[in-house]
């Protein structure tokens, strides 16, 4: 009888322990489906809404996360004109070309210059931000599980901690966050920034903005591709057709 229950208690226990994982996944609180216009094979980027998270990007997000990967010239790609792209460079200060005594001095940046990053190394950055490293924003969107949906539902989910969340010194409360607890504090709120077009600057709406123009950082050339992709597809179904109706024809006598 002893051994009879030592085994069922085992099994009990082994199961219990199969079943952690499931257990887990049903506390994670799913993600809401942000029905994205990138989305699908005839997906578009909507770039008003692209240039509007760029400005939500400059003026917020800025402060703490580059994008390495992006050159000022590429804001012409969403809609920006190229004397736009010379202003908005033209507003940052980056590293010139040493002189003839070998001295650098800041310069406006230019279109072929990259993004500028707001700290100088990771050591900088991770200083000013109690030891954590704010992460590149270049490619964030391919970067996280959840892509997009992730990424708007992580800008928005800030809240009170239940009450039987005990949060750690310096954390703050995210639903959408693994495990709760996120070292960046709340970056949006209602009217962060001002929309040149009048925009209401909500949270959720600034929230899907950026998150538009992360997404469009993080495969510019999605567009082209689709377009692509449709061309090759409408070419071969009309290919096909014609094979077929020349297989018809050569072997017509034949049938």
């Amino acid at each position: 009888m002893r051994r009879f229950l030592s085994a069922v208690m085992a099994v009990a226990l082994f199961g219990a322990f199969l079943d952690a994982p499931s257990v887990a996944r049903a506390a994670e609180i799913a993600l809401p489906e942000g029905h994205w216009s990138f989305q699908g094979i005839f997906g578009t980027f909507d770039h008003a809404a692209a240039r509007r998270g760029f400005d939500v990007y400059k003026d917020v997000c800025s402060a703490c996360h580059s994008m390495n990967l992006l050159h000022y010239r590429n804001l012409e790609a969403i809609g920006f004109s190229e004397d736009e792209a010379k202003t908005i460079a033209a507003g940052f200060q980056v590293q010139g070309e040493p002189d003839d005594a070998g001295d650098v001095k800041d310069r406006p940046a230019k279109l072929s210059d990259a993004f500028k990053a707001p700290f100088a190394n990771e050591q900088a950055a991770r200083a000013a931000n109690n030891g954590a490293l704010p992460p590149d924003l270049s490619v964030i969107i391919k970067a996280r599980k959840g892509g997009a949906d992730y990424v708007h539902a992580l800008l928005s989910g800030y809240g009170e901690a239940p009450a039987d969340v005990k949060l750690q010194e310096g954390m703050n409360y995210n639903k959408y966050f693994p495990g709760h607890q996120i070292a960046m504090p709340q970056p949006l709120s209602d009217n962060s920034v001002t929309y040149a077009d009048g925009t209401p600057a909500t949270l959720d709406q600034e929230a899907r903005d950026v998150t538009t123009f992360l997404a469009w950082a993080g495969e510019p050339e999605l567009e082209e591709r689709h377009f692509t992709g449709v061309k090759t597809i409408l070419f071969l179904i009309v290919f096909t057709a014609l094979l077929y109706a020349v297989k018809r024809k050569v072997w017509a006598a034949v049938h």
